[in-house]
């Protein structure tokens, strides 16, 4: 009984005092440090609510023609869609990838947009890209060699871009259509593409800033630019959208959308 006592008493002593305390403290400094005290709790409970919000949104950009469209119902639901026509507008929508839809898993749906390839209806890309958990770029294995130039462009564009600089969203180069016999090896896809975005990395950087319309640059001065150079992971897959051959591109889906 009488330890409680001395507790209540001490209590007691430590409220007044606490109180006496912050009375010295003028009300401009007091209103200060709560302000602070506000704010930090603010900021450390949207940090908390934005890491429990990640995106679910996967971007598939490429060039018209790489199979983006047929890659798209793939995933969506095993089928292929063969001769839809290019859109005006993205093909987008929200489910459990196919082969785990068969499965009966619990999974997070993906959102995946398949943002028209093109060249005057990219700037669809752009509306998409702050919000992108992960982006695949589709690239035709078989009919590679006429549209390396144009393809090595628009990853170009994608890599220096500001959101996904910043964000650091994760790429992958998918090599479509690798069913056929004369499609290119992923390897030699990756090297043709790093060879023609160090020419245009070295290009542009040679024009002054101010007609320059990316963000950043790419590679590492004095070197020879290479994947590995890139602010963010890129990563080279081969796939068929005819075939359903989409094991690699859903694995890479499910290492930014977890389950």
């Amino acid at each position: 009984m009488d330890n409680l006592e001395d507790l209540k008493i001490l209590a007691e002593q430590w409220f007044h005092q606490g109180v006496e305390f912050f009375q010295q403290i003028p009300p401009t400094q007091l209103y200060a440090a709560i302000g602070v005290l506000l704010l930090t709790t603010i900021l450390l409970v949207s940090i908390r609510l934005f890491r429990r919000t990640k995106s679910n949104t996967v971007l598939l950009s490429g060039l018209s023609g790489s199979g983006k469209t047929v890659l798209f119902y793939q995933l969506r639901d095993g089928s292929t869609h063969q001769g839809a026509v290019t859109s005006m507008e993205p093909n987008e929508g929200t489910f459990v990838l196919h082969t785990e839809n068969i499965k009966k898993g619990k999974t997070k749906p993906v959102h995946l947009v398949d943002v028209p390839g093109h060249s005057r209806l990219r700037s669809k890309l752009e509306e998409y890209l702050p919000r992108a958990a992960a982006i695949v770029f589709v690239v035709d294995a078989l009919e590679f060699l006429p549209n390396c130039r144009a393809a090595s462009e628009y990853l170009y564009d994608i890599l220096t871009n500001t959101s996904v600089v910043k964000n650091k969203i994760p790429v992958l180069l998918c090599c479509n259509k690798t069913d056929k016999v004369t499609a290119h090896t992923k390897e030699f896809i990756r090297k043709q593409m790093e060879k023609e975005i160090e020419k245009l990395r070295v290009s542009r950087s040679a024009v002054s800033s101010a007609d320059i319309a990316n963000d950043f640059t790419l590679g590492i001065e004095g070197e020879l630019f290479s994947f590995l150079h890139c602010y963010n992971k890129v990563t080279v897959a081969e796939a068929s959208g005819l075939t359903g051959d989409t094991d690699q591109v859903q694995e890479f889906i499910r290492e930014y959308v977890k389950p």
